[in-house]
């Protein structure tokens, strides 16, 4: 499946008063791995992709991390992305936060994609494009 590499550096708004990351910010750091992956596969930007399929994106569904090393203000850590599996209308990513070399966080996801109705406020799963699940898959 697709990997996408993304480098972050640690700004001193991601860190708690211990002066390491506050752990929701890993989960901001995994959705925008996520939407940079989508947009690798697709070669277009994400405003562009929810138009150009018609969709209303790809809500988070599940998340685990597992915590290993802690991460700093001033790290620049790389971010592998993964998909792990392709359903219908879900999907798997594994997200793997590197620090200086050496595993420090693992992210998990499944994402549904889903058409919404903005005058309801409503959303509902709805079948991946084959086109997409194609690009997702490649290496």
């Amino acid at each position: 499946m697709l990997v996408n590499t993304r480098v972050v550096r640690i700004e001193w708004g991601d860190c708690d008063p211990a002066g390491i990351v506050y752990y929701p910010r890993y989960f901001a750091f995994f959705d925008a791995c996520t939407s940079a992956l989508i947009e690798r596969a697709l070669g277009m930007t994400k405003h562009d992709y929810l138009k150009a399929h018609d969709f209303a994106g790809h809500p988070l569904v599940k998340a685990r991390s597992r915590f290993i090393i802690p991460t700093r203000f001033g790290d620049d850590v790389t971010i592998e992305t993964t998909v792990m599996a392709i359903r219908r209308a879900s999907f798997d990513l594994s997200h793997r936060l590197n620090k200086n070399g050496a595993l420090a966080v693992e992210g998990f996801e499944t994402r549904v994609w889903v058409q919404g109705d903005p005058t309801r406020g409503t959303m509902k799963s709805a079948p991946i494009p084959q086109e997409v699940i194609e690009r997702l898959s490649k290496k």
